[in-house]
């Protein structure tokens, strides 16, 4: 087992798969917390209309770790190919599917009684109620988000190998920021059509769904955020490229991402 771990690319495939599907896990988790944009940085908070829908700056907490998740696609995509990023990707979702599967079996526990009132004196008087509203997300959201990261796994595979083999090997930012661009437009969209636009009319007595136009202006307002974050973490990827470049050496890294295009 040793000589396995001591060979630098599979031991840099255990570390990016690890840090690649614990930030999916915990995007997938903290995602139930909705923030505003403006205000947390100190900011008047915006209001304006897109497709006649007034929206803000408001997100899930997740939209701080997806741009990240897509990162690590791109890089293990260079380095490890389609079968890599993929496996992961399949990997992440059977994680995330147990995870949830698991809170859920946590929230059916019967609790026992002085913990249901043991954070009162904080303003939490049921903790019961607090454990299952932050942690027992709508099986409408989760089957969204998971369908819509694998979705856009595979899109973003795809699109990053048709664009390395248009631009060339050379055009990091054109593969890595293009395939991201598509992968995330895709994604933004597929997680409020099956959550908010189509589950709802498919489930009797489900939460109310949102219009078309709706579903539009917010997967919109979700993508703006998201084109600007991978346009700005653009710079990261050739940083992560010059490390492991580094790590595996010249030779290691040319081989490999000679594999991975094939």
């Amino acid at each position: 087992m040793s000589h396995i771990i001591e060979h630098k690319g599979t031991r840099l495939f255990i570390i990016l798969g690890g840090f690649f599907i614990s930030n999916a896990l915990i995007a997938e988790f903290i995602g139930v917390k909705i923030f505003q944009m403006e205000s947390t940085f100190g900011f008047e908070p915006l209001s304006y209309k897109i497709l006649g829908e007034q929206v803000s700056l408001t997100y899930t907490a997740g939209v701080l770790l997806w741009p990240v998740v897509f990162i690590m696609t791109d890089v293990i995509n260079e380095y490890y190919g389609k079968k890599g990023v993929r496996f992961l990707s399949y990997l992440a979702v059977g994680l995330i599917s147990y995870a949830f599967l698991m809170v859920y079996a946590a929230i059916a526990l019967d609790p026992v009684g002085w913990w249901v009132g043991s954070a009162s004196k904080s303003g939490v008087p049921d903790m019961q109620a607090a454990f299952k509203s932050v942690f027992g997300q709508g099986l409408l959201i989760i089957i969204g988000s998971l369908v819509a990261f694998l979705v856009g796994q595979i899109v973003d595979v795809l699109v990053f190998h048709k664009i390395k083999k248009m631009a060339g090997e050379e055009k990091i930012w054109a593969r890595a920021t293009g395939s991201t661009l598509v992968s995330q437009f895709i994604d933004s969209f597929v997680v409020l059509f099956i959550a908010f636009y189509l589950g709802p009319r498919l489930i009797s007595g489900g939460p109310t769904p949102w219009t078309f136009v709706t579903f539009l202006a917010v997967g919109f307002n979700n993508y703006i955020y998201k084109f600007i974050m991978a346009v700005i973490l653009t710079p990261v990827i050739y940083w992560l490229h010059h490390v492991i470049d580094g790590y595996l050496g010249k030779e290691i890294a040319k081989d490999m991402k000679l594999k991975a295009s094939s």
